[in-house]
C-alpha cells in the first residue's frame, strides 16, 4: 500500500466519479482506475461499487476513508509546517459549528479571517453537535463549536461562552409580555421549537423537566431560519440564543423577553482531538470564531483578546507602541 494510492483513494471517495477525482488529482482516468484495482487487489476487498451514478463506497471503503483521513490531513499539516518560512499562514482549516452559532457571527469571522490570512482555505460544516462531536472524534474536521455535551466526551473542551436563550415573538403579536417571562408561562403560548434530535432542543427539555414544565410546541423544525421566520410573520414565539436572532433584533424585525425562574442558558465549547494538535491556521480560525462569538456578550468582551497565533501583526503594533512610549518617558 503506497501513500500515493491512499492519496487517490480519499479523493475517489470525496469527489464519487473517476472523472472528477483525476482532474481534482491532474492525472488521467485509467492511472487512477488502475492505482484503485491494485489497492482492491491488495486489501482483497471492494472499495467501490461501480454504478451509474459514479463510485459509491462499499462498507470496507467507509472504514478506510475513517482510518486513513486524519493520517492524510497530519500530513498535510506536518508538511504546511515545514514549509511556512515566511511567518505567514497557509494550507486548509476544516471545522463544524451548529448553524444556531454560525448563523449569528460566521460571515464576519470568514470575512476577516480571510483578509489576514489570504492563503488558507477554509471549510465550514454545520450539524447537529453530537455529529459534530463525533466528526471531530473519527478525524473528519479539526474541530467543532458546539453546545456542551452532557455526557463525557474523549476530546479536549475549551470553554467559550454562556448565551442566555430567549423568548421570541413577532412585532406584531397579539399578546404583549413583559422584558421578562417565567419559564412557566412559555407552554401556554404557540411555540416553534427545534425536534428533539437538535441540541438545543435538548437542552430546553432539560429545564422543562428540572421545572416540571410540558413544553408541547405546536411546530417542529430543526431550521433555525424557518422558525425565525415563521416567528416573524405568525403568532408563533420560540426559544433561541441571542447569535441567532441578534441582526433581526438590532432591525427590529423581533422583539425579545428574556426567561426567569429559572433563567435558561447554554454553554458553548470547542472541542479538539486529544491527539492531533491544530494546525497554525485551524488554531487561527478557531481563535477568530471564539472572539466573535464572546464579543456578543459585554461581559465576556475583554476575555476576547486576539490569540497569539492569530495575529503577528497585532503583537509587533503593540510592541512598536511600548516601546514609543519609553522612548517618551525617557
Amino acid at each position: 500500500m503506497e501513500f500515493r494510492q491512499i492519496q487517490y483513494f480519499v479523493c475517489l471517495y470525496e469527489e464519487g466519479t473517476v472523472t472528477r477525482a483525476a482532474k481534482r488529482l491532474n492525472i488521467v482516468q485509467p492511472a487512477l482506475s488502475m492505482q484503485i484495482a491494485k489497492l482492491e487487489d491488495e486489501l482483497g476487498q471492494r472499495l467501490f461499487d461501480r454504478s451509474p451514478q459514479g463510485m459509491q463506497p462499499t462498507s470496507a471503503g467507509r472504514q478506510m476513508y475513517r482510518l486513513f483521513l486524519p493520517i492524510l490531513r497530519d500530513f498535510a499539516h506536518a508538511r504546511e509546517q515545514i514549509l511556512r518560512t515566511d511567518g505567514e499562514l497557509g494550507g486548509h482549516v476544516s471545522v463544524g459549528m451548529i448553524a444556531s452559532i454560525a448563523q449569528g457571527v460566521l460571515s464576519d469571522a470568514l470575512i476577516e479571517f480571510a483578509e489576514r490570512h489570504p492563503k488558507v482555505n477554509v471549510t465550514v460544516t454545520d450539524g447537529y453537535s453530537a455529529v459534530l462531536a463525533d466528526w471531530v472524534a473519527g478525524g473528519q474536521i479539526e474541530a467543532a463549536i458546539i453546545n456542551k455535551p452532557r455526557r463525557p466526551l474523549a476530546l479536549n473542551v475549551e470553554h467559550i461562552a454562556d448565551e442566555d436563550l430567549l423568548l421570541l415573538t413577532g412585532v406584531h403579536h397579539r399578546q404583549a409580555l413583559p422584558p421578562s417571562v417565567p419559564f412557566r408561562v412559555v407552554p401556554t403560548l404557540e411555540l416553534a421549537l427545534p425536534t428533539r434530535h437538535h441540541g438545543l432542543r435538548g437542552i430546553l427539555e432539560s429545564f422543562a423537566q428540572a421545572e416540571d414544565v410540558d413544553l408541547a410546541p405546536r411546530c417542529e423544525t430543526d431550521s433555525v431560519v424557518s422558525i425565525i421566520k415563521l416567528v416573524e410573520r405568525t403568532q408563533f414565539a420560540t426559544l433561541l440564543p441571542r447569535v441567532a436572532v441578534r441582526r433581526r433584533l438590532e432591525r427590529g424585525q423581533l422583539r425579545s423577553h428574556a426567561v426567569v425562574s429559572p433563567r435558561l442558558s447554554r454553554q458553548v465549547v470547542s472541542v479538539t482531538h486529544p491527539r492531533r494538535p491544530l494546525s497554525p491556521a485551524s488554531a487561527a480560525f478557531v481563535a477568530t470564531l471564539t472572539r466573535h462569538i464572546r464579543a456578543l456578550d459585554p461581559e465576556q468582551r475583554d476575555a476576547a483578546e486576539p490569540a497569539p497565533a492569530e495575529d503577528s501583526a497585532l503583537r509587533a503594533q503593540a510592541a512598536e507602541a511600548a516601546q514609543a512610549r519609553a522612548r517618551g518617558s525617557a
